[in-house]
């Protein structure tokens, strides 16, 4: 079963996050993850690179993934 620990990784690999917290019960999980990366791009855009990070997991091993994607400042406010 994957663990938020295992998203958390997955996703701290592929994109330099400023923020990154993962909770879930082993099926859903909710991710708010806050990155420079982010900047200049619209919600959808955001959310590809972070499907992306997780490659083939979001088919096989992850069912459910909402996430708030924020750019640092959005984050602070």
């Amino acid at each position: 079963m994957t663990t938020p620990q295992q998203i958390h990784g997955y996703i701290a690999q592929q994109i330099d996050c400023t923020h990154l917290e993962v909770n879930g019960d082993g099926r859903h999980f909710q991710a708010l993850i806050v990155s420079d990366a982010f900047i200049g791009k619209r919600t959808l855009e955001r959310q590809r690179m972070v499907y992306a990070a997780l490659g083939d997991r979001m088919r096989e091993e992850i069912h459910a993934l909402s996430m708030q994607t924020l750019t640092p400042d959005e984050f602070r406010g």
